[in-house]
């Protein structure tokens, strides 16, 4: 009987094995989980631009369908006018993020019935600033186009 009450004292904490077999498989789970989650973040930034270059084109044709029921006298709500990409933001609600740029693609001159006269269109370009140098450009990511229409008052 002495001799189990003298095991049992001695067995009150962890082994040195325990505590790192421990460590170890923190370190395997945070190994294993960490770049999932920037990779979420990630994910989330280009879910993000994807709905708002939906809603800019949505707004975009929704100002283009109020002009051409403007110009017919079929409405007396002035559409807003819109001559390049980044007029298109004006159709938001809300302001968007100095971290979005946006940039003409195709179909913004009028000698390819761009954007820039009323009823044309053209491929716009949205993108996150994620090397945040203030400046558009390829290594932008993530990107996504939209489309606009020429309204011009």
């Amino acid at each position: 009987m002495k001799i189990e009450r003298k095991l049992k004292a001695y067995q009150t904490g962890f082994t040195m094995i325990e505590l790192i077999a421990f460590a170890v498989i923190l370190y395997v789970v945070g190994a294993m989980t960490i770049p999932r989650f920037f990779e979420l973040a990630n994910a989330e930034q280009g879910t993000e631009i994807k709905n708002i270059a939906s809603a800019l084109t949505s707004m975009a044709s929704l100002n283009h369908a109020n002009n051409i029921s403007y110009d017919a006298g079929l409405s007396n709500i002035r559409p807003v006018e819109v001559v390049s990409c980044q007029n298109v933001t004006a159709l938001l609600e809300v302001e968007l993020d100095k971290g979005y740029r946006i940039e003409a693609g195709q179909g913004v001159t009028i000698e390819h019935n761009g954007i820039n006269i009323e009823g044309g269109s053209s491929s716009c370009f949205i993108a996150f600033d994620s090397n945040k140098d203030g400046v558009f450009d390829l290594n932008d990511e993530p990107r996504e186009s939209f489309i606009a229409y020429g309204v011009r008052n």
